[in-house]
């Protein structure tokens, strides 16, 4: 299959260098040939890395070296791509702008792929004369590490569409996951309570920052909400939650904390400025930073600090939650949350799977006693899902 990538950032340069490990010949497109150079030169550099730990035959990142092909245009992209994976930034309108170019240009039988992390796929594909062959494939960064897809279907996407993208994904070797096209799609939107009741923590005055990532990561998380938003960007992580606050119509869970905005304010995004909710060296050494002193705490509380158990609880509880909320708005099914955030957040179980542990009849009366709180917003953070309520009161 020839595929064509366009955008050879980060995010286009890994999955071009996963496209041309699987087999596929790749066509590299972007806006100019300075920003193609940047991208061979990440993907040879993934190569070398796979190499150098074991991971890649000599002879097959050689071959994997001569199947990329630079395009200059994306007529060229279009002329002989089977199926074209945009990957440019963030930003509906030039994505819409990318989409209506293709459309006009591409065979008739090619797909179009967006691999946007929270933007809808309907609206992307309703500037072509095409939607039943636009899909959403939302690989995960490092897209060479990460083995999750999410495979997107807006409303007209054609079941055909869908099915000829899973079993692109599969021979990728990654583990594709249909959801439907909702805001946040299945794991950025069921993991936004892991960050959000963090900081409320946080911001109540109930628990340092270092305690909550220590509860978490002694519950078998890998990395704590701080030092994830650390890893991520706290610039990234807040656009992702106004986005989501946005798009559910300012729902109480997804409210932002604003000590986010604070960091992002200050200029403290985490790993990549050196400093976020911790301060990073030169060698990788790490330790807790000061909050920036424009930050107040929105809703300080007295009694001292919450116990690790209570901090994991809550956490846990929220996450649970909106699983059961993406279920009942259909999103997609619980193995496929379960499967997604394990695989896309590096979650020990499922949300479902967790609720199984725990018992559903547990989960309710903990949602319901954190409903009836005296938490800001409680009702609207903590009322259990309706599906739920209605499997656990059987």
């Amino acid at each position: 299959m020839i595929v064509g990538v366009v955008g050879a950032g980060t995010m286009g340069a890994g999955i071009a260098q996963v496209c041309l490990q699987a087999g596929h010949e790749v066509l590299l497109y972007d806006i100019d040939d300075a920003a193609i150079g940047r991208g061979r030169e990440r993907v040879e550099a993934g190569l070398e890395r796979g190499v150098a730990r074991g991971r890649v035959p000599a002879d097959d990142a050689a071959a994997a070296r001569a199947r990329l092909r630079n395009a200059h245009t994306l007529d060229a992209v279009a002329a002989e791509a089977d199926l074209v994976i945009e990957a440019a930034l963030e930003d509906i309108e030039l994505k819409r702008t990318i989409f209506r170019a293709l459309d006009g240009l591409a065979r008739p039988d090619a797909i179009l792929a967006t691999n946007t992390s929270a933007l809808s796929v309907g609206e992307i594909a309703a500037v072509t004369s095409r939607p039943g062959r636009v899909v959403g494939l939302h690989f995960f960064n490092p897209a060479p590490a990460m083995a999750l897809v999410e495979v997107v279907a807006a409303d007209a996407t054609a079941a055909e569409t869908v099915d000829r993208a899973v079993a692109f994904c599969r021979g990728l070797g990654k583990t594709p996951v249909v959801c439907a096209d909702s805001p946040g799609f299945i794991v950025n939107r069921v993991i936004r309570p892991f960050t959000l009741e963090a900081l409320r923590f946080v911001d109540a005055g109930e628990a340092a920052i270092e305690d909550v990532d220590e509860a978490m990561e002694a519950a078998g998380y890998p990395m704590g909400p701080f030092r994830l938003m650390d890893l991520v960007g706290i610039d990234v992580n807040l656009a992702v939650a106004r986005s989501l606050y946005a798009a559910f119509d300012e729902a109480p869970r997804f409210r932002p904390s604003p000590l986010q905005s604070a960091m992002v304010e200050a200029g403290r995004l985490g790993r990549k400025t050196g400093i976020g909710f911790y301060r990073y060296a030169a060698d990788g050494a790490l330790g807790i930073a000061d909050l920036p002193t424009t930050y107040a705490p929105a809703h300080p509380k007295s009694g001292g600090a919450a116990p690790a158990a209570r901090i994991t609880a809550r956490i846990e509880l929220a996450i649970i939650n909106e699983a059961y909320h993406a279920v009942d708005e259909q999103v997609a099914e619980p193995p496929d949350i379960d499967r997604a955030m394990r695989l896309g957040a590096g979650h020990p179980k499922g949300p479902f799977e967790r609720a199984g542990d725990l018992g559903l009849r547990v989960v309710v009366e903990g949602l319901a006693r954190l409903a009836r709180s005296h938490e800001p917003d409680a009702a609207g953070r903590f009322t259990p899902a309706e599906g739920l309520w209605r499997i656990a009161t059987i």
